[in-house]
């Protein structure tokens, strides 16, 4: 849940039953990305375009493995970064607005608070926003399709838009009906004193 594992990494992972740790491939997806953005954001953006699919393929067959390993709370972090790295630095390397950008890795970044903290809340997502919103995965290879394309920018706004609206509607629908709290403001300087 934490990983944001779309429906292709999730296949991958089913593949493999789970036999696979996921921190080194992890580790190796992040340097992956790494070296193909470096490799890609200069005339030739062949490279970073690719970078999608090698942080797949080295991320999803892990997916299914139970993240309990000492170390394995690292995985899901690595993901953010791969993910948000990739969105960043493609998006200005490809001219695309720096406002649209940001408000791509915003409306992400909210997403990601909104299901660590309900998480911790005991309010476990529903199973079908993890679907809609594509998953990490699904996310970085429309970027890479549609920049082969030449329309990034606008897959960046479709993709802001469209997972803007899903993810604070079903927020809102979610805290809205938990009736938590009590409306009690509560002046925690008094308290002290």
């Amino acid at each position: 849940m934490y990983r944001d594992d779309g429906p292709v990494c999730r296949a991958l992972g089913e593949l493999a039953r789970g036999q696979l740790w996921p921190l080194p491939g992890a580790i190796i997806a992040l340097a992956a990305t790494a070296v193909l953005l470096a490799a890609g954001v200069g005339a030739e953006t062949t490279p970073a375009l690719f970078a999608p699919v090698v942080a797949l393929l080295l991320t999803g067959p892990a997916s299914t493995h139970p993240h309990e390993g000492r170390m394995d709370w690292l995985v899901p972090p690595i993901i953010r970064g791969i993910e948000y790295g990739y969105l960043t630095v493609l998006g200005f390397a490809q001219g695309v607005s720096a406002p649209l950008v940001h408000v791509l890795i915003a409306v992400l970044a909210f997403h990601h608070y909104d299901t660590v903290y309900r998480t911790r809340q005991g309010l476990r997502p529903p199973e079908w926003i993890f679907r809609a919103g594509l998953g990490w995965e699904g996310r970085m290879l429309i970027v890479a399709f549609t920049g082969l394309s030449g329309l990034l920018p606008f897959a960046y706004a479709a993709l802001a838009a469209y997972l803007g609206l899903l993810f604070a509607s079903e927020s809102v629908r979610t805290w809205a009906g938990t009736g938590r709290g009590s409306g009690v403001m509560v002046d925690l300087e008094e308290e002290d004193t």
